[in-house]
């Protein structure tokens, strides 16, 4: 007997989600429903796919073998349906985009508003996790980094650069010492990132500056910004994202000067999803206009 297509579905998302539970809400199904699904699957197909473990559901060698086929039976289905012809311009069905959270805190929330009132029909969702994501899992449809990847069946894109500059809040500022030179910097506060969780070596701004010691610290940029609003210390801050907080200012900013990049990255597989295509160019190009828009603010 053979596996049909909704038996790999399910299958997909228990190997990736790992438990049960995480599988039936990508599914929109009960975790008993997705179990009894995965009991039939083994049943036809004469073989145990998993093995529980504390970490969750591990895939067994069976498991392993199957993974491998039912990712290109998807690849194979996604490209299908990409293919057919779009009864109008707009897009349709959901499209999930994985961030660093600068990008969707600042930038992405407004550019997809943009694109859902051109597309009604679309549904956007915003992963904002400070990591690099996995497409071959497909946890996201792309995702956006501040390095470009060099290995793996990906496709990557450079969407625009961006600046960055040490800031501190006037409530700040006017309590402590002047910062006059970067050197002036060890005698203040620094707001910045957890040391061993800095998942992107673009991100090491402070090494950088040859700060020793990062006072305050969080993964999450917004966190870090909040940090420097409330008179916390310094750090260096997204130009982007002052808008959002205007009591927060730049400091030093002609000996100190940071530019990064945004990334688009797609899975290879994708090269051919004209529905993913265009909603790329368009999230690429509102991207750019955004940053150049709120940058010309400071």
């Amino acid at each position: 007997m053979q596996a049909n297509w909704d038996d790999l579905r399910v299958f997909l998302a228990v190997a990736r989600e790992r438990s049960l539970s995480a599988a039936g809400g990508v599914l929109r199904l009960d975790p008993a429903t997705v179990g009894r699904r995965i009991h039939k699957l083994e049943a036809t197909i004469n073989a145990v796919l998993f093995a529980k473990s504390p970490q969750g559901y591990a895939l067994t060698e069976a498991g392993s073998v199957l993974l491998t086929r039912a990712e290109e039976a998807e690849a194979a289905m996604r490209a299908a349906i990409a293919e057919l012809p779009e009864s109008s311009d707009r897009l349709r069905g959901q499209i999930r985009i994985g961030a660093p959270d600068g990008a969707a805190n600042y930038l992405l929330p407004q550019v997809c508003a943009e694109i859902a009132d051109e597309n009604p029909d679309l549904d956007i969702q915003i992963v904002a996790l400070p990591r690099v994501f996995n497409l071959s899992r497909r946890e996201a449809d792309m995702a956006i980094a501040v390095s470009a990847p060099t290995a793996g069946r990906l496709m990557v894109q450079k969407i625009t650069d961006y600046k960055l500059h040490l800031a501190a809040s006037s409530a700040y500022l006017a309590a402590h010492p002047t910062i006059a030179t970067a050197t002036d910097l060890n005698d203040h506060r620094v707001v910045g990132y957890i040391p061993d969780m800095i998942f992107d070596q673009e991100l090491d701004y402070l090494s950088e500056l040859g700060v020793k010691r990062v006072h305050l610290a969080s993964n999450s940029v917004s966190v870090q910004l909040n940090f420097i609003r409330q008179g916390g210390g310094v750090g260096i801050v997204h130009d982007f994202a002052l808008h959002a907080v205007p009591e927060v200012q730049r400091l030093l900013t002609q000996e100190i000067s940071l530019t990064r990049a945004f990334f688009l990255i797609r899975h290879q597989d994708d090269r051919r999803n004209i529905r993913l295509s265009h909603f790329a160019d368009r999230l690429s190009s509102g991207l750019r206009a955004e940053v150049a828009r709120l940058e010309a603010l400071t």
